[in-house]
């Protein structure tokens, strides 16, 4: 049996993540997410409930209500 190179599956249409950590507006470029005080600019912290968490570092803030 002869077998062949299976095809390459291209990605499928996914939006870039980038806009999930910014809002324009305007001309200007809005931070939604809190960065790591940790591991600096360009990492940012998810949202939970009470808590904000550095997905590389593991440092985790609770929010006080």
């Amino acid at each position: 049996m002869a077998g062949g190179k299976k095809a390459a599956g291209g990605k499928k249409g996914s939006s870039p993540s980038v806009y999930k950590y910014y809002k324009i507006k305007g001309e200007k470029a809005e931070k939604v997410r809190k960065e790591c005080n940790r591991c600096g600019k360009g990492v940012f912290m998810s949202e939970h409930k009470n808590r904000r968490t550095c997905g590389k570092c593991g440092l985790t803030e609770f929010i006080n209500n």
